[in-house]
């Protein structure tokens, strides 16, 4: 069986570029710290309203004692809910979701945040935004007829003005 040298060639042209493909997912997986998850939670979608951490009281911002923000939301029905959102600069945020009812997607364009919502099970995402602005929530997975206008709003606002926010200047427990 005879192959050709130019075939030979183009072989080798054509599994070295798969080879540096995979060297280049392999070494940003260990670099840049990505990797599956490792910690599986369930919760049942059907009794979303019902369960401690995300019945709709529950929903949006909590900040901790160390100033970390948990932000709970819940994506159903061509909507993620709460609507509307204001978080701060430079501060570590942890974003828990859940589905009620079939797949979605989360992504926050020009950031890291960017996962799948699997009915059944909580998806959380650690980030930090660095930036200022108005930042558009959208849904990444295709969900049915209502898919395009499943979006929602996230406002970054500064550490100054975040802080505004909880002490306001007239604030009696402020003085």
């Amino acid at each position: 069986m005879h192959i050709d040298p130019l075939e030979k060639k183009w072989a080798a042209i054509a599994l070295g570029i798969a080879g540096l493909f995979v060297t280049v997912i392999l070494a940003s997986a260990l670099f840049h710290g990505i990797h599956a998850p490792s910690h599986v939670e369930t919760i049942d979608s059907a009794s979303l309203h019902l369960s401690a951490e995300f019945a709709e009281d529950k929903l949006g911002i909590e900040e901790g004692a160390n100033g970390n923000i948990t932000v709970r939301i819940v994506a159903g029905r061509y909507g993620f809910y709460p609507q509307d959102i204001v978080l701060p600069t430079e501060t570590p945020l942890t974003f828990r979701l859940v589905s009620q009812d079939v797949i979605h997607g989360v992504h926050i364009p020009m950031t890291n945040m960017s996962t799948m919502i699997v009915p059944g099970y909580v998806a959380e995402v650690k980030t930090v935004l660095h930036h200022p602005g108005a930042y558009p929530l959208l849904c990444n997975e295709y969900c049915g007829m209502g898919h395009a206008h499943m979006w929602n709003n996230i406002k970054v606002i500064s550490k100054a003005q975040w802080d505004a926010l909880k002490h306001p200047q007239g604030d009696a427990s402020h003085e």
